[in-house]
């Protein structure tokens, strides 16, 4: 199993568990995430959620090595049946869910994190939106996150620089809610899921709906705009030259086509 599911309690744990890719994510990972937070989303004796990485890294994205490509509505229905649905049960789930953070966080990995409602981020956390490098556009909603968390300019240099922000600038942004040593993270983590779990689960659900009505448009519409331009992109040449790049280790010779 790649993805791991711990209960104790009323807190349940979903550890991303492929340590020597660094949680990169493959087909079968998205499908257990799928399975594990609809499981999760409607167990009433679970009041908290914490999701993290097993390993050095949280997650450094999709598998671009196990990427399969195919046509436009191929690729609508593969994202919209992947990361897009349990990314949607993730963020509506009715009770508190925090991310625990250390190292590498990028792509579709630092989406996760963002439809947490908490980020505690370890101090070798670091954070970025490499999808220049391999020819696309942000996906898994990080577009409506970032926005809503720093503003549109710093949000969109994020996105064109492909820059790593390390976790005390993540902090001083407002992209994390707390930093601390690598050693205390799960620590820190777990003490305030249980304080959590012991709090008006009900009432933080309807908060948490209160905060997704504050400004549209909806992460759901949103996601379905997403799975629009997305599978465009995956047909052009730059996307094909940077997942060769990439596989190669050399720097991508973009036409911008």
């Amino acid at each position: 199993m790649s993805v791991d599911l711990i209960i104790e309690g009323p807190v349940a744990k979903i550890v991303l568990n492929r340590p020597e890719k660094l949680n990169a994510l493959t087909h079968e990972m998205r499908a257990q995430l799928r399975d594990y937070t609809q499981q999760l989303r409607f167990d009433e004796n679970v009041r908290a959620i914490i999701v993290t990485g097993e390993g050095r890294a949280f997650c450094t994205g999709a598998d671009v090595g196990r990427m399969q490509r195919g046509g436009l509505r191929a690729e609508r229905e593969r994202m919209q049946g992947g990361s897009h649905q349990f990314l949607r049960t993730l963020h509506a789930t009715e009770k508190p869910v925090i991310a625990a953070v250390r190292g590498p966080t990028v792509g579709i990995g630092w989406s996760i994190a963002l439809a947490c409602d908490l980020i505690v981020a370890s101090e070798t956390a670091r954070f970025s939106q490499v999808f220049r490098r391999i020819g696309l556009a942000p996906d898994g909603g990080a577009i409506w996150f970032l926005t809503r968390r720093i503003g549109l300019a710093r949000a969109k240099e994020l996105v064109f620089t492909a820059r790593f922000v390390e976790a005390p600038e993540a902090l001083s942004l407002g992209l994390v809610n707390h930093v601390v040593p690598d050693g205390e993270l799960m620590a820190k983590t777990e003490e305030l899921a249980a304080d959590l779990a012991t709090g008006p689960t009900f009432a933080f659900g309807m908060a948490k709906k209160l905060f997704h009505m504050a400004s549209g448009p909806s992460y759901e519409d949103f996601l379905d705009y997403e799975a629009f331009v997305q599978p465009q992109l995956d047909q052009t040449e730059d996307h094909r030259e940077g997942v060769a790049a990439f596989r190669d280790k050399r720097k991508p010779n973009f036409v911008g086509r």
